[in-house]
């Protein structure tokens, strides 16, 4: 009798980044140069500093051994910092955790949070990273229906619904992925509100809040509210801003009871984070500030283009557009999503993921991570979609 793997695991479909990339590699090129807009990846190099910077730490002995389970007190401090410039609240070292990429953080807040067992509310599309991480972990989860006539939001009565049932967190992505809608500080301060009411945690993950449109301010209040730390909990992403997702580097805000827990918990994934690109990037925040709103200003000048495009295609429809994706209403009412993204891919060269990748009834959809090409690339869909 042969050995049964995990039925949790098992039962997940493959990774979906390569399987798009696999349709990919069955284009011919007769269309031109393949559009990949199938992952969240910045489409430019680092900047030379930051390269420098990892290079010197990585080569220096002082980080080949194993570091703090919370992060490098350097990069605690520079981001403690940086994120009570950001909300204009008192955000301390003891408050961040930082860890191997924001997956790693969602993961570890859930296992810190939620047990075998117990529910938590996803938006509806979903990060798909999100879903599986709690369908491992056997961990319950419940769809808050967005609002497809008002840019993929949130509803709330939806989300009442969600924690009256039960669910222990509500787990939200702003700007979203895979919508890139981007959720305003007065709704996400409603959420909270009904969190804190239910006795339930608030999750916000805000892997693309630097690229927020220019002058927003901040993104939401809730740092600013007594006793933030029993209710929400931040989660962010160094590897678009400063373009290493190689060197997996996230961080959590959270109350110091929560790093507490979640310490335990990395102390078994990982015991730290990379400390090389810690060091590295505790360094170049303050010093590429006005590098990474050039790059703020690339991504912007990337969705106009998208949006430039979409006008002029009968059929094609823009769910919503922000920071790194547009959520794309495609025209063919016989075809469900894969399907669509498969002749993308192969017959057109363009990859891009299908809405049913990130939840119920999204087969109308395709997500378009365009901030991974440029804007002359991104010209070519008119062509290629029409």
């Amino acid at each position: 009798m042969s050995a049964v793997a995990n039925p949790l695991v098992s039962r997940l479909s493959p990774p979906p980044i390569p399987s798009v990339l696999a349709w990919a590699r069955e284009y011919k090129g007769g269309r031109g140069p393949l559009v990949d807009l199938s992952q969240a990846v910045p489409g430019y190099p680092a900047h030379p500093d930051m390269l420098r910077l990892l290079g010197e730490a990585a080569s220096s002995p002082k980080t080949t051994g194993y570091g703090p389970i919370e992060g490098e007190g350097v990069l605690r401090d520079v981001y403690a910092k940086h994120m009570s410039d950001v909300y204009g609240a008192s955000v301390s070292a003891a408050n961040i955790h930082i860890t191997a990429g924001c997956n790693q953080a969602f993961m570890s807040a859930a296992i810190a949070l939620a047990g075998f067992g117990d529910t938590v509310a996803l938006t509806n599309p979903f990060y798909f990273n999100q879903e599986t991480t709690l369908s491992m972990l056997g961990i319950k989860r419940v769809l808050v229906d967005c609002d497809t006539e008002n840019g993929f939001l949130p509803k709330v009565q939806s989300a009442e619904r969600a924690l009256a049932g039960g669910a222990k967190v509500l787990a939200v992505v702003t700007p979203n992925n895979p919508t890139g809608a981007v959720y305003p500080p007065e709704l996400l301060l409603e959420l909270f509100t009904l969190c804190r009411r239910h006795g339930a945690w608030l999750i916000v993950d805000e892997t693309y809040r630097d690229f927020l449109p220019e002058g927003y301010g901040a993104p939401h209040p809730l740092l600013g509210i007594p006793g933030w730390e029993d209710t929400a909990i931040l989660l962010y992403s160094f590897s678009k801003s400063f373009c290493i997702p190689g060197h997996r580097l996230g961080a959590i805000t959270a109350g110091v009871n929560i790093v507490a827990e979640i310490t335990k918990v990395m102390d078994n994934m990982q015991i730290c984070a990379p400390r090389a690109a810690q060091v590295a990037v505790a360094a170049a925040m303050p010093i590429l500030a006005d590098w990474r709103e050039k790059n703020r200003l690339e991504i912007v000048r990337r969705a106009d283009a998208l949006t430039a495009v979409m006008a002029e295609l009968p059929g094609w429809e823009i769910g919503a557009v922000g920071a790194y994706f547009a959520f794309i209403r495609h025209p063919f009412e016989e075809l469900g999503s894969a399907a669509v993204a498969e002749r993308l891919a192969k017959e057109a060269g363009v990859v891009c993921l299908p809405g049913s990748y990130f939840g119920e009834g999204q087969e109308r959809y395709l997500r378009l991570a365009f901030a991974n090409a440029d804007a002359a690339s991104i010209g070519l869909l008119a062509n290629r979609l029409r």
